[in-house]
């Protein structure tokens, strides 16, 4: 399959059409939304479980976010192999493993500890697998294609996720929460049989690979975190890294506080529903605004004022509104979240091309975990000055964050064909597949 024609430079202002009209794109986005969906399913479902099984709120919010924190030491260590073994076999492997995740915590009745062990030691590869998908989007979109690329990704993510939260209450309520799990089984199945029938196996040049690259595991975790300090020691590289893990997070934990801080303004029950889901549909409306109508250069010159409109209406539940207010300004910071996009082709630039899979592994892991802390971090705030002032308190720093973006000046950015500087030949990282 060809990439999709476009300039990989300039101001060219591509399409949601052109962008699905690439097969390999097509494929990799429908399986990640069908993969999202049971990744919302599931993680929901073991929540339940453990909680019926416990009793225990915290083991219930320990069983929710145990996937995510892992994520970034799986990619310290094994980033490496998202460059280094073919794409197909890495994507098809990873959905297979999911699946059997939930398989197994639907069928076999484990200690809770033991759950929780199971699914944070499977949480480690995960940034392999989606490393991997990254790269071949890289490679198969071009230009102002790719930044519309992640923009229809993160469209269908927000959609899938919500999608999923709805299904997984209701299949816990129709079968109970081991069906339940099952069902995301069979998606994940799914996803792994379209990947593994349609996705062509790659040959090594076309994906940066080596026969018998992949070496040992030594070598491989060694690798890895050769490759993950160079990539973080690079000043450009490191600061669109942070630009795009510290306001995500920081709204994440302001999220996290949504439900404490309806029940402490004695909203009707429901509400705290309505709010959940103000921020992901500012986020879908932001999404579609900023990727579809404006031009990339446009993008790129928004993005400190998106961010700045990510904190800045946070900034109002310092008076603890009502739910009229508080619904618009969620609404608000989720339409800054469009940010993202303007930072996208900066970022791809500023990747060496034998670092790629990697870095994507390292982003997204990264952000997934931090996304984990901010809520426990704003929590422990809460704690001291309520759930409003938190609130105001990350919509706050993440102007701060803005107003830091400021200050950045331009670099030069490396060579797009810059290789890591000598490797020994055993462990040449590769470009990555995703």
């Amino acid at each position: 399959m060809t990439p999709t024609a476009g300039p990989a430079q300039g101001d060219h202002r591509a399409t949601y059409r052109e962008v699905l009209a690439e097969p390999r794109f097509r494929l990799l986005f429908s399986t990640r939304a069908v993969a999202i969906t049971a990744d919302a399913l599931r993680i929901t479902t073991f929540s339940v479980l453990v909680f019926s099984s416990t009793g225990s709120a915290l083991l219930s919010a320990v069983a929710f976010g145990i996937g995510f924190i892992p994520q970034l030491f799986g990619s310290l260590l094994l980033g490496s192999l998202a460059d280094r073994l073919p794409p197909r076999a890495l994507i098809t492997g990873g959905y297979a493993l999911t699946c059997a995740t939930a398989l197994l915590l639907a069928l076999v009745r484990m200690p809770v500890a033991a759950s929780l062990g199971v699914v944070a030691l499977v949480s480690l590869a995960t940034p392999l697998f989606h490393g991997a998908s990254s790269r071949l989007v890289a490679q198969s979109l071009k230009g102002d294609a790719y930044v519309l690329g992640r923009s229809l990704n993160n469209i269908a993510g927000a959609g899938a996720q919500l999608f999923g939260l709805a299904l997984g209450g209701a299949a816990v309520a129709a079968l109970g929460p081991r069906r339940a799990l099952a069902v995301s089984a069979v998606l994940y199945l799914g996803c792994a049989l379209a990947v593994r029938i349609r996705l062509p196996r790659l040959r090594a040049g076309e994906f940066g690979g080596a026969p018998g690259s992949a070496g040992g595991d030594g070598g491989a975790v060694r690798a890895s975190l050769e490759g993950a300090g160079l990539l973080l020691r690079g000043r450009t590289v490191r600061r669109l890294m942070l630009a795009q893990w510290l306001p995500v997070a920081l709204v994440a934990g302001a999220e996290g506080l949504i439900v404490a801080y309806a029940g402490e303004r004695r909203f009707a029950p429901g509400w705290y529903a309505v709010l959940m889901g103000c921020l992901p549909v500012g986020m879908l409306v932001g999404d579609l605004l900023v990727g579809r109508l404006l031009r990339p250069r446009t993008r790129e010159r928004l993005v400190v004022p998106l961010v700045a409109l990510a904190g800045l209406p946070l900034l109002g539940f310092a008076a603890e509104p009502g739910v009229g207010v508080s619904s618009g300004l969620l609404l608000l910071s989720g339409l800054g979240y469009a940010y993202g996009l303007g930072l996208q082709r900066p970022f791809l630039d500023a990747l060496p091309q034998d670092g790629r899979g990697q870095a994507f592994g390292l982003l997204g892991s990264g952000s997934m975990t931090l996304q984990g802390v901010g809520p426990v971090c704003l929590g422990a705030v809460a704690a001291a000055i309520g759930t409003g002032g938190a609130i105001a308190l990350a919509g706050g720093a993440v102007a701060l964050t803005a107003g830091w973006m400021l200050t950045w000046h331009p670099t030069p950015q490396p060579h797009p064909h810059h290789r890591y500087p000598n490797p020994a030949p055993h462990e040449r990282l590769m470009p990555h597949d995703r």
